[in-house]
């Protein structure tokens, strides 16, 4: 059953708010894949913090429009699926390791901000550390200088006793 034209309005308007809102799109190649198998594309992806949507070509043509990056078009042929994020490492993240377990889901490419990318540039994102961990190095740098100083102060004070427990026990023998 064809959309109505509002029902394609409403379409195109989401698909530039997931343009606008967040941070990756990744595009895949949907051709193969069971309902079964999308649904836990989806659920991984919602656990993670981003989405996955089948779109219409034509339709996701047109929320791109002339924006920055828009030579993503060109990878909207044939049945097409869409992941997206916030974070600009999480949908490629997820996308690459669940592709590798899917032979049917092809990556084609996607868009980072304004700069579009191959499904190369997809794979390098995905190995690139989440907005979590770069926080929890962050935080384990600043922690260090502290741990250090504290383990500095109290080692003189560990090195005495060492050495006094020593001519205690030499005395002895």
């Amino acid at each position: 059953m064809p959309l109505t034209r509002d029902q394609k309005k409403d379409q195109v308007g989401w698909f530039e708010g997931v343009l606008n809102d967040n941070e990756v799109v990744v595009v895949m190649k949907n051709s193969g894949l069971t309902v079964a198998e999308v649904t836990d594309l989806r659920n991984q992806m919602r656990e993670a913090g981003g989405g996955v949507k089948v779109v219409k070509n034509r339709l996701a043509k047109i929320a791109i429009g002339d924006r920055p990056g828009s030579e993503v078009k060109d990878l909207f042929k044939g049945p097409t699926v869409v992941a997206y994020s916030e974070d600009p490492v999480t949908a490629p993240k997820v996308i690459v390791k669940w592709a590798k377990d899917h032979d049917a889901l092809e990556i084609l490419g996607g868009l980072m901000g304004e700069t579009s990318m191959d499904a190369g540039g997809i794979e390098s994102l995905s190995k690139m550390p989440s907005r979590e961990e770069i926080i929890g190095q962050i935080a384990a740098t600043l922690t260090a200088p502290g741990a250090n100083i504290s383990s500095a102060a109290g080692a003189p004070a560990a090195n005495i006793a060492g050495i006094l427990k020593t001519l205690a026990e030499k005395e002895d023998a």
